[in-house]
């Protein structure tokens, strides 16, 4: 119990006393110009345009699959005269 005890005050010490010599600065967080945020928010726009017509798709599977099955043969018999 005693070697656990000088291993585990070891570890300790050893974690508080590390230096941050590896972290990194963070006085410059953000630098780009407008230019950047304007071809982003572009970006962000072809994004949502895009999106638009693939919810549309997916709203009208599940309608199509929720449909009930007798509407669905009156829809097939009509279709067919």
């Amino acid at each position: 119990m005693n070697g656990m005890r000088v291993i585990m005050s070891t570890l300790a010490v050893s974690l508080v006393a590390v230096p941050s010599a590896f972290a990194g600065t963070t006085a410059r967080v953000y630098s780009s110009s407008t230019l950047v945020l304007v071809f982003v928010g572009f970006l962000a726009l072809v994004v949502v345009i895009q999106l638009i017509p693939a919810i549309m798709t997916l709203f009208g599977a599940l309608k199509g699959l929720t449909k009930k099955e007798g509407e669905t043969r009156i829809a097939k018999a009509r279709a067919g005269e």
